[in-house]
């Protein structure tokens, strides 16, 4: 008789930035035979695109949805908080930590959080054992059983390999414009600065237009993800800014971030610095232009600026000036310097998902010690 297979439930935090990874999780854990349950709100079940390609490639994958005004997930307002997080000065600094009340319920959601891992059997981080290992040795004093997976998204296409190119939109919340890949097309190599801020920034109409005015006269190409709602009030746009995108550049409501950054006409990557969209450029070998805005951005622009040296930040009151520079700068023949960094951390984040580097045997570790859980009950 075949043994039964474990049974994991994954319930991602209702945010694109959490879904994505999570997912690719759950696909992982499924190539090796696991039967997995994720578990969304009913809003986003509903919005989740390519779902049936997914349950092709992976029969024992299930899509379940509670109601958002189930008591056990986040309530509207604490989610309106972690979206709208002061922006104070204390740099580098998370987005709850700048809070100026201490009941702020973005700061007592990370209370709350950080405390309830301590219950935890074990930890799954998508991030790579050679990057973070001062941070995770720390981390082990606390937690004994720490699988470090990341970058999730390339240690599945290694895990799937070319399967991985029919599910690329995967775990999108939005349908990506396939245009853009043909517009990639017709540009010269590395010659592309790709512009996007995630889901959740939200930019002034002031601020949309000098992010717009430095792309435009910073002379290179550039294909930039401005989502409808990403600013609010008045659209119209200055005429020099709509004869120079006709010229040289790209705008697009959403896209599929992977291929574009492995495109080889794209050469750098102006970013807010979120997780998921900086271990994509870190795989994909891309120089930063950094930009954070809320949450654990700062510390992510710190350490892709100061320690891991694969990128510039911008300044937080970011002016057209400014923009244009650091675009010239990343994109021209001074880049040396950062992409040779960015060339040794790429190649450390690749080996980690290859056979025989750490999160590729951390994952077969994982497995095993799930199983095990499984005989213990």
């Amino acid at each position: 008789m075949a043994m039964k297979q474990p049974h994991v439930v994954i319930f991602p935090f209702p945010l694109q930035g959490h879904m994505k990874p999570l997912l690719c999780l759950a696909e992982l854990l499924c190539h090796a035979g696991l039967h997995v349950t994720y578990v969304n709100t009913h809003h986003n079940h509903q919005r989740l695109a390519n779902r049936q390609p997914l349950l092709t490639h992976f029969p024992t994958l299930h899509f379940e949805s509670i109601s958002e005004d189930d008591p056990r997930t986040p309530s509207s307002r604490l989610l309106t908080a972690l979206k709208t997080s002061i922006r104070p000065h204390r740099q580098d600094l998370p987005g709850f930590c700048r809070v100026k009340q201490a009941d702020h319920p973005s700061l007592q959601f990370a209370i709350n959080e950080t405390q309830t891992l301590k219950r935890a059997s074990a930890l799954i981080l998508d991030t790579v054992y050679e990057l973070d290992a001062p941070c995770i040795s720390h981390m082990a004093l606390t937690f004994p059983k720490i699988y470090t997976l990341g970058p999730l998204h390339a240690l599945l296409n290694s895990q799937i390999g070319d399967m991985s190119r029919g599910l690329a939109s995967h775990g999108s919340l939005w349908k990506s414009d396939l245009n853009c890949m043909t517009w990639l097309d017709s540009q010269p190599s590395k010659s592309v600065i790709y512009v996007s801020f995630g889901t959740l920034v939200h930019l002034t109409r002031a601020q949309v237009i000098e992010f717009w005015y430095g792309l435009v006269n910073s002379g290179h190409p550039f294909l930039w993800v401005m989502k409808s709602d990403i600013t609010s009030g008045d659209h119209q746009i200055p005429g020099e800014l709509e004869k120079g995108t006709k010229e040289r550049g790209y705008i697009v409501d959403w896209v599929s971030q992977e291929e574009v950054l492995a495109h080889k006409s794209v050469g750098g990557f102006l970013t807010h610095s979120g997780w998921n969209s900086t271990l994509e450029s870190i795989v994909a070998g891309l120089p930063m232009i950094c930009w954070p805005n809320l949450g654990d951005h700062y510390i992510i622009s710190r350490t892709v600026c100061r320690q891991w040296k694969i990128g510039l930040q911008l300044n937080e009151n970011c002016d057209r000036s400014n923009i244009e520079s650091m675009v010239q700068t990343l994109m021209g023949p001074k880049r040396e310097e950062i992409q040779s960094s960015m060339d040794a951390i790429s190649k450390l984040a690749r080996d980690s998902v290859a056979e025989g580097g750490s999160s590729h045997n951390n994952l077969e570790q994982l497995i095993e010690y799930i199983r095990n859980l499984q005989h213990q009950n």
